[in-house]
């Protein structure tokens, strides 16, 4: 099945089963909508899946890895070796994801999506040994995009069939904030100054080198802002492609797929683009502390629950979620009702 056959068939969430979860939850004995935001994600999670008798029990994070050409321009305080490094920190386990998923139940699954050192050990889809310099032509094809995409709506099958309830998105690639402000810029219309950030910790300097690269990269390539892949062949990266294709799975396979921070954001921006119904299949983990953060966040009408100024990336942010969606779940399955306590029920508020 190629891509647009895919978006082809993506329907919007099931609001008659968000609208039955709201109701069981109306039953719970406490005051109705208390647990507020935590309410809203599992009402959510019913209208993802066409089920009120919500599961989430079996967790994953998808890590995308790649790296961009664009670190040439001095955008990062580091190296392609550091991707390298986060890698094998991945497949050992210590990488800061990887104890936040130990901790929360989840299993992680680093994807090789084009880094400049095949490691091996990693889910194997390269598309290349890192993009090209976009400040100087595109990073990639257009049929790479596409691939890319491809892979994550596949890998989000994969996990499926093997029984995973929740997917959440993440990355690494050292230089992967130049590639999704650019990618902002590009969809947004906005200057590089607008959507482009100090990522790991630049210097002023820095900064001004990085903001230099995405405009440069605007202005070579010209991307089309009516077209999500066109975007990201040209100015983003395969990290960010894999992601958009893994939040298009979400809702090919109605499963929902767990947001991260500002890269992931912009797949997501990415993937909405491509089919507007995907939306609604994208659980919102937390706004990042990069400039671009709420612009997202307000282009794709999320109001996440965390207000954390992350910046780690690697899905630590929507690894976040996990607990609180498990905190959630606990209550609707497991509290009281109105019934065991032998009391009426609250009444909705008329305004």
């Amino acid at each position: 099945m190629n891509l647009q056959e895919v978006i082809s068939q993506i329907k919007p969430v099931d609001q008659q089963a968000a609208e039955a979860c709201n109701a069981r939850w109306n039953l719970v004995a406490k005051p109705l909508g208390s647990l507020g935001k935590l309410e809203d994600l599992l009402k959510q999670t019913a209208a993802i899946t066409g089920n009120i008798d919500i599961d989430i029990g079996k967790k994953c994070v998808l890590v995308f890895c790649g790296d961009n050409g664009v670190l040439a321009q001095g955008v990062a305080q580091s190296t392609s070796c550091v991707t390298s490094s986060i890698c094998r920190s991945l497949l050992a386990g210590t990488a800061s994801v990887s104890i936040m998923a130990k901790a929360c139940g989840a299993d992680v699954f680093p994807i090789d999506m084009g880094t400049v050192e095949a490691v091996p050990g990693l889910l194997d889809h390269r598309l290349g040994a890192g993009t090209f310099d976009i400040s100087k032509g595109p990073a990639m094809s257009y049929r790479e995009a596409e691939k890319g995409i491809l892979t994550g709506i596949e890998l989000v099958r994969q996990k499926k069939e093997e029984g995973y309830c929740i997917i959440a998105t993440g990355e690494a690639g050292i230089g992967n904030t130049t590639t999704s402000s650019a990618v902002v810029s590009a969809l947004l219309n906005r200057p590089a100054e607008e959507v482009t950030g100090r990522g790991s910790g630049l210097s002023d300097e820095g900064l001004l080198r990085k903001q230099r690269a995405v405009r440069q990269a605007i202005q070579v390539n010209h991307p089309n802002s009516n077209d999500s892949i066109d975007v990201l062949s040209k100015v983003g990266g395969f990290d960010i492609a894999g992601m958009t294709g893994a939040f298009i799975g979400g809702a090919f396979y109605h499963i929902p797929v767990v947001m991260d921070g500002f890269i992931s954001a912009a797949a997501a921006l990415c993937a909405v683009r491509l089919c507007p119904a995907v939306r609604g299949y994208i659980l919102p983990s937390h706004i990042t502390a990069e400039p671009a953060g709420r612009l997202l966040m307000e282009e794709m009408n999320f109001d996440p629950l965390i207000y954390g100024n992350f910046r780690l990336g690697e899905g630590t942010g929507a690894v976040s979620l996990f607990p609180m969606l498990d905190l959630a779940a606990a209550v609707y399955h497991n509290a009281a009702t109105f019934d065991d306590i032998r009391m009426e029920a609250y009444q909705p508020w008329e305004k």
